[in-house]
């Protein structure tokens, strides 16, 4: 092939990619500000409380399976290198999400547990459950999409998702008809959205082509889901990891935090799309010795920006962060300073993170996506248990620190030179990347 002639096709598609994915994943975030701060607005503070439960865990739930589209773009994006379509293997992954969210879902029915995360309400589990399953077949579709390259519907499905919300939480409004389990209904309705594409997903499947038995898929994505699970652990379930590690107290100011947290993680949940559009990205540039130097020089500078970014980010929400809480969450809710550039330091760096991971994925180095993610969980945790100090000291900096180490771990393991096979490989290489 000559690249000469590739070169500005290639630099058009890419701007077109871009353009697309980050316009639809504008209106996203848009969407799901609307759903969060409407949330908090119409529910008094005590049930706020239990719906944020349910927010936290039916989130985390989604970003747990989230691997399920970074796994199945790579596998879509390797056969469409040589013309083909996804097998099994992608259906075993599927189905091996949504086993994990049936348990996940169905613990939650345990009386004790129900009792303590839902004051006893067994229909918010059920509805953690149907959400749950829902999330792993979307994730399944939106992976099969942008494997193969089909940006409009994929797009299209990003802003599908929080815009059922959006419409099902404005019929509730205008019917005065909400409360609690309306309102997580109305949550759980956007996991539905890969209904209505469906169909062009299944044309870029072939259940007849083998692969990856279930032994190799189930440990691969059993690798992915704990390291996501870790993942939610400090991003959409970080309140629940405080309320478990940190001591009491504070009700105030710990309650100005979360809601603060709520605010600056949102987009957080929203940057899979981006990952799964690294994953193709980075097996077709790991064909080649010149890709793949060019890759890692693209990560370095990246990281580098994203240090100064945080930095920048963090001297402003020390500024205008309060007033930005106050004037968004409402009067009640008073945070310092210091909190919002903490807050801001960390979600900064959880992106780069995120999309550096999403470069193990294409590598099939599930290992070591599991290991970056126990690092930053890991040490969330201890700064939580050890460090002296009220409750929102300890959040505050175990929330900036534990990415900023997270992110030189990642860092060191994507920029060592990775086996020329290991990005276009279907096999499972887990075993011997190191």
């Amino acid at each position: 092939m000559s690249t000469e002639v590739e070169t500005p096709a290639a630099a058009r598609s890419g701007r077109t990619t871009a353009g697309s994915l980050g316009g639809s994943l504008i209106v996203s975030i848009g969407l799901g500000y609307v759903l969060t701060v409407a949330c908090q607005r119409l529910l008094p503070p005590q049930e706020y409380a239990i719906f944020v439960t349910f927010w936290g865990l039916v989130m985390g739930l989604g970003s747990t399976l989230s691997p399920l589209e970074q796994e199945l773009s790579r596998q879509s994006a390797v056969a469409a290198l040589t013309g083909g379509r996804a097998g099994r293997p992608a259906l075993r992954a599927v189905a091996v999400g949504v086993l994990v969210a049936a348990l996940f879902s169905l613990a939650l029915l345990i009386p004790p547990v129900n009792e303590k995360l839902f004051h006893g309400d067994w229909s918010l589990a059920l509805i953690v459950l149907a959400g749950g399953v829902a999330f792993a077949c979307q994730f399944g579709t939106r992976g099969l999409l942008i494997g193969q390259h089909k940006v409009k519907a994929f797009s299209l499905l990003v802003v599908a998702e929080p815009a059922i919300r959006a419409l099902v939480l404005g019929v509730l409004f205008v019917s005065v008809a909400y409360n609690i389990v309306s309102l997580a209904i109305a949550v759980a309705a956007g996991s539905f959205a890969w209904l209505l594409f469906a169909r062009p997903a299944r044309r870029l499947l072939d259940p007849h082509v083998e692969g990856d038995g279930w032994g190799v898929t189930s440990r691969r994505m059993g690798m992915l889901l704990v390291g996501a699970a870790l993942t939610a652990a400090v991003i959409t379930g970080y309140p629940a990891l405080v309320g478990l590690l940190a001591p009491g107290g504070d009700g105030d100011r710990v309650g100005a935090l979360f809601a603060a947290l709520v605010i600056a993680r949102l987009p957080l949940t929203l940057i899979g799309p981006v990952q799964s559009l690294a994953v193709p990205f980075v097996v077709r540039l790991s064909v080649t010795a010149e890709g793949r130097h060019k890759l890692r020089r693209v990560l370095a500078l990246g990281a580098a920006a994203s240090l100064v970014l945080a930095a920048l980010g963090a001297l402003v929400g020390m500024w205008l962060g309060p007033w930005a809480v106050r004037f968004i969450s409402g009067p009640r809710y008073d945070i310092d300073g210091w909190s919002v550039a903490g807050l801001v330091w960390s979600s900064v760096l959880l992106v780069p993170m995120q999309l550096l991971t999403a470069v193990l994925v294409a590598r099939t180095q599930a290992k070591l996506v599991l290991v970056t993610w126990a690092v930053v969980t890991g040490t969330a945790s201890l700064l939580l248990v050890l460090l002296p100090g009220d409750t929102v000291f300890r959040a505050v900096v175990a929330l900036a620190a534990a990415p900023t180490l997270g992110l030189a771990v990642v860092l060191a393991f994507v920029l060592r030179r990775a086996p020329e096979s290991a990005a276009v490989t279907t096999s499972d290489t887990d075993e011997t990347s190191s």
